[in-house]
């Protein structure tokens, strides 16, 4: 028995050196969850937690709201007018343009690529005189305040891949995403609420049956503290926030301490950072019991907040609600928002869905931006419109009369507002069809490095040790693209 004891004390000691290693800060930042000291932090709005020597430099951005719009909206139809379309309606779009440029297996076959224009006219918008089409009147009211990049470009081709190829820097599932490593480098600015925050929805229809995948906003090999909370789109925004029948606030309070000293006991003796997500995420469930409802009520907002949303703003689970809730997630020091909408992947129905889809997204989209512009928070929120690519300047389906458009991850266009970037401008060009990039072309890991950036990231430092290597979002590419910064 006493030689099973000392192998027992030997493990536990070489499992405390290793866990230790592991957890970093894990068990400072345990005491700082055990204290009820309102000195532990500087004030609501003073970062905790994050990296010691972040940021790098001065951050432009304090907090993120991506606005994903899942699927791939046509570039060509709504951000990249070319006539030349219109002009060679129904002609094929010349070898020479086509390139040996990788498609889908849905249209990599085709013997026929017919030009397929715009579905709306294009109009002026704003000072900046930035054209948009039509179908977005909202967005184009605030053209002024957003940088157009109409030469963003991958190598995915299909939906998930090229997803994950944004969010974490892989098409590989597995790595932490973005919103992880924001939360990781910079920390938190609310103890009321998750750093990192998810909501869905979905175009009215259901035409589009893309996935949201839980590494869509997962940590990776990072401590899973730092994954996405993901906001439910029915029933309860978070489940189990009510106390059982019978418990008051107190016995829980009491229970979760014990909790909490039974956790740190564990953590101690073995040092494995999932131990302290633990303890952290039992602390942040009881104070959401306050902060949640005060989120979804909406009854200080006025009228006119309301309807700039759109007729769906108050309807939990749609694209115009998680905006309003974004807003109000922003405002409460939570950094990193990422609002995930299916519906763009228009095969068969780009003609009549497109148009369904800027109406259920383009006024919230506007109204977010012009809220916080209001409220005097866009110049340091960075609020992103993207997705994982565009849709071909060709048309998919029958050549004589195509319905739709197919996967195109060749150029394709993002919009930025706020947090640092230029106001009124318009980044990068393609040719006369929207097929090759001809000036300042933007990849996927050089987008990455610019959103780092304006958080104040250098991200070629911000790095994790994962099985024998240094790991960064952008792997061992990227650039800042110094053409789209304030």
């Amino acid at each position: 028995m006493e030689d099973l004891f000392r192998e027992n004390h030997a493990f536990v000691n070489r499992r405390q050196l290793f866990g230790s290693a592991a957890s970093g800060v894990g068990v400072a930042a345990l005491a700082s969850l055990l204290r009820n000291d309102s000195t532990a932090f500087a004030g609501p709005t003073a970062a905790h937690g994050g990296l010691p020597d972040l940021p790098h430099h001065l951050a432009k951005a304090k907090r993120v709201v991506l606005l994903w719009q899942g699927g791939g909206p046509s570039h060509v139809d709504l951000f990249d007018e070319k006539p030349i379309l219109s002009e060679m309606v129904g002609k094929d779009i010349p070898d020479s343009i086509r390139g040996t440029t990788r498609l889908s297996t849905m249209s990599s076959g085709y013997g026929k690529w017919p030009c397929l224009p715009a579905i709306k006219p294009y109009q002026k918008n704003g000072n900046s005189g930035i054209g948009l089409s039509s179908m977005l009147p909202n967005i184009g009211r605030i053209a002024d305040e957003m940088t157009l990049v109409r030469s963003m470009h991958t190598e995915a081709v299909n939906h998930a891949p090229g997803v994950t190829f944004f969010l974490t820097g892989s098409q590989v599932p597995g790595r932490p995403s973005l919103g992880s490593w924001l939360s990781y480098g910079l920390g938190s600015e609310t103890e009321e609420l998750p750093t990192f925050v998810v909501m869905t929805s979905s175009d009215k229809a259901k035409t589009c049956g893309q996935l949201f995948f839980d590494y869509y906003w997962g940590s990776g090999f990072l401590p899973s503290r730092f994954q996405g909370v993901r906001f439910r789109n029915t029933g309860d925004l978070v489940p189990y926030l009510a106390n059982p029948p019978g418990m008051s606030k107190e016995s829980r309070r009491a229970m979760l301490d014990d909790i909490a000293a039974l956790n740190a006991e564990h953590l101690a003796d073995y040092g494995d950072p999932e131990i302290d997500t633990r303890i952290a995420q039992y602390e942040m469930a009881f104070k959401m019991q306050t902060s949640v409802p005060d989120l979804i009520d909406f009854s200080t907002e006025s009228a006119s907040t309301i309807e700039r949303y759109g007729p769906d703003a108050l309807v939990k689970g749609t694209f115009g609600n998680n905006c309003l809730v974004a807003r109000r997630l922003l405002e409460r020091g939570v950094r990193f928002v990422q609002l995930m909408h299916a519906g763009w992947d228009q095969h068969n129905n780009v003609h009549t869905q497109l148009e369904q889809q800027c109406k259920d997204t383009d006024a919230p989209a506007a109204a977010l931006v012009q809220d916080l512009k209001d409220r005097g928070m866009l110049e340091d929120t960075l609020v992103i419109w993207g997705a994982e690519f565009g849709r071909t300047p060709f048309g998919q389906g029958d050549p004589i009369k195509p319905t739709g458009r197919d996967h195109f991850g060749r150029a394709f266009s993002w919009w930025m507002a706020g947090g640092g970037v230029k106001k009124g401008h318009v980044h990068g060009a393609t040719d006369d069809y929207g097929w090759n990039i001809t000036e300042n072309p933007v990849h996927v890991h050089d987008m990455q490095a610019t959103i780092l950036h304006l958080c104040g990231i250098d991200h070629l430092r911000m790095t994790y040790r994962f099985q024998g290597r240094q790991y960064r979002i952008t792997d061992v590419h990227g650039e800042v693209v110094q053409g789209i910064l304030a």
